[in-house]
Parts: C-alpha cells; structure tokens; sequence
C-alpha cells in the first residue's frame, strides 16, 4: 500500500489540474459554446452522439452488473453450469437490431448536416455573396475579399447572421483554419483549395465582446500553437462603412501624423520592411502580413495585446516571441535602437482607416 501511495497522489495531483485548467482561457475559444449555425449543428451532432454513447455504457454497465451478480460463482456449486444461451435467436435479433437503429439515429442527421455544409453553390450563383480568400502561412494569415478588392491579415472583418463562404489555402505547409466558437475546422492545403461558409451570430458576438479568436489547428511547426487571429464580426451596414473605407483607402497616400512618425516611415522603408509588407488596403504580398489598417487591429503578431510596449518587443526581437518565424532574419531587428523602435512603433500604429 505504502508503494502505492506516492503514485495516488500524483494521480490525483494530476486530475485536480486537469479539471483546473479545463475552465482556463477565454470564453468563447470552445466549440461547446456554439456562436453561429455551423457550430450549432455541430454541437448537436457532439451531443447526439454522446448521449448515445452514454445510454450504451449505461445499458452495459447495468448487463455487466446483474450478470456478476445474478451468475457469480456461489460456494458449493463450483461445477455448476449455468444455462447457455448459444444460437438464441431472439437475442441474436435484439443485439444486432439494436446498434444499427442506434447507427441510422447518428447517421441521418450527420450526413444531412455533411450536405448542407459542402453547399457552396452560392459563391458561384450568388452576386451579393460575401467571399474571403483565406491564405495560411508561416505564421500568419492573410484574408482577401477579392469581390470588394480589399486584403488584409491577422484579423477577419465579417458581417453578422449571414453566411460567409471561404476559399482555404496555404502558401508553405498544410494548416487548418479553425474558429472555435463559429465551426470548422478545415485544413488549407497547398496544391488545392478548400471551400466552406460559416455564419456569425450576432447575440453570441455580443456575448463575445465583438471578438473571436481562430487558430491554426494542423501541426505545421515550432510556433503552431501561436498561430492565432482575431475575428470581428460586425453588423451588415457597419461592414459595409468598413469595406468602403478599406476601399477609399487604397486611393490616398498615408501621411504620418508627426515628425517621430515619419522617422518611422523613413526607417521602414530602409530597414527593408516595405519589401515584404504590404500598407496598400488592395495589395496582396505572399511574403509578409498586410499591415495597411495595422493600426485598427486587437492583437499584436495575432497573439499579444495591442499596444506600444508589445509592438516594440515583438520588432525587437520577433524569434523570442515565434519561433521559427520568417520575419527574424529579414532584417537586422537586433540593430535597432530604443530611438529606432519608438519612431517604427508610432508610424506602425498611425496605419489606420479608421477614425
């Protein structure tokens, strides 16, 4: 017993953390709290089958009980052999009708609810249907809506309760694009695109304080776990101001706001950032994230919070925060003095098509 015990507390250590850490993170970063239609059937599919499964175990667990007891071993009849059942058709009829009533229970709602998903007919019919280009890479993502002409990245812009249909690929390796408060996920892969549509409700959105959070869910490397971005879902007509000011956008040359700021622009420009960075809302570059609205955004590299001392950390040394990321060896960040990033973090957050 004395062996054993250790061993139990660190199993029970173990579980108490389990079950701890299982109520950690944000809110709606879980398919068990469902944020649109997509996740909705798939929430009830989850609970269709577990409540399935739990009536097998149950039924089970009860058979198993009553035939330990019923036909345990009792003393003074070791040699007894208890009555078989071998070739009982009635109960050969029961076990196997059974599993299959219980299949066709689990099987017609998934694959009506498989159909409806794969209906992807209306990025084709449709002119008004809202399409975004979604392309993952290493480790960032870019969204463009090739009808409005408009790219972005890091942070998806979509309208409340109606269906968006995306277009999912990937520029390096395969990733896997994943809401999980709104549906999915699907991989994007990089010889072939994958297509599905998601719908955002705007209550749940509510709730969410007007963010989602979505994640790489394919193992594609050392900062796969931080290969995060940000949704924000916004009503139809506030969507539309927002697509008419990225549009605008694309027409008018950004002026920074003060003499620190253009000595951010200047270095920018210089340190070879322009080349892999686009700062046109029109512009779609594979090298590096969009950074044209950088200054509207939520996140800082799509995982730490948006404000000057990240920025600043993450231009200062971008390997210590991902790992593995494209952007360290493009430039010489460790150069750059405490001068330097406080002029490229005011240029950077001057980069706003908002008010």
């Amino acid at each position: 017993m004395k062996k054993w015990l250790p061993k139990v507390r660190v199993f029970t250590l173990f579980s108490f953390m389990a079950l701890l850490l299982a109520g950690c993170g944000e809110p709606f970063v879980s398919a068990l709290r469902p944020a649109g239609e997509v996740a909705k059937m798939q929430y009830d599919l989850m609970i269709l089958a577990t409540l399935i499964m739990v009536i097998v175990i149950a039924v089970v667990t009860l058979i198993f009980v009553i035939a330990l007891v019923k036909f345990r071993r009792k003393k003074g009849e070791e040699n007894k052999i208890p009555k078989q059942v071998e070739g009982n058709h009635t109960l050969e009829i029961i076990w196997t009708t059974i599993p299959i009533l219980l299949l066709l229970v689990l099987a017609i709602p998934t694959v009506s609810a498989t159909f409806k998903l794969a209906d992807v007919k209306a990025m084709e019919q449709d002119e008004d249907a809202l399409v975004v280009n979604v392309t993952a890479n290493l480790y960032w993502w870019e969204f463009e809506y090739p009808g409005q002409g408009i790219v972005t990245a890091q942070e998806l812009v979509v309208p409340t309760d109606e269906k968006v249909y995306f277009n999912l690929i990937a520029s390096d390796v395969k990733h896997s694009f994943w809401i999980p408060a709104v549906g999915g996920k699907m991989d994007t892969n990089t010889d072939n695109v994958n297509k599905f549509w998601l719908e955002f409700n705007s209550e749940k959105t509510e709730e969410a304080g007007g963010l989602f959070y979505g994640k790489c869910a394919e193992l594609c490397g050392p900062s796969h776990a931080l290969m995060d971005f940000k949704v924000k879902p916004l009503p139809r007509a506030e969507f539309d101001q927002w697509v008419d000011k990225m549009v605008a956008a694309k027409d008018v040359e950004h002026v920074p706001a003060n003499d620190l700021a253009r000595a951010g622009e200047e270095l920018f420009t210089t340190n070879g950032c322009i080349g892999c960075h686009a700062i046109d809302t029109g512009e779609k570059r594979p090298t590096a994230p969009s950074l044209a609205n950088f200054g509207d955004r939520s996140s800082i590299a799509g995982i730490l919070e948006f404000d000057e001392e990240n920025l600043k950390k993450w231009l200062k040394d971008p390997e210590t925060i991902k790992p593995g990321n494209l952007m360290t060896n493009t430039y010489d960040h460790k150069g750059l003095s405490d001068q330097d990033l406080d002029a490229l973090a005011e240029y950077l957050m001057g980069l706003k098509i908002e008010d």
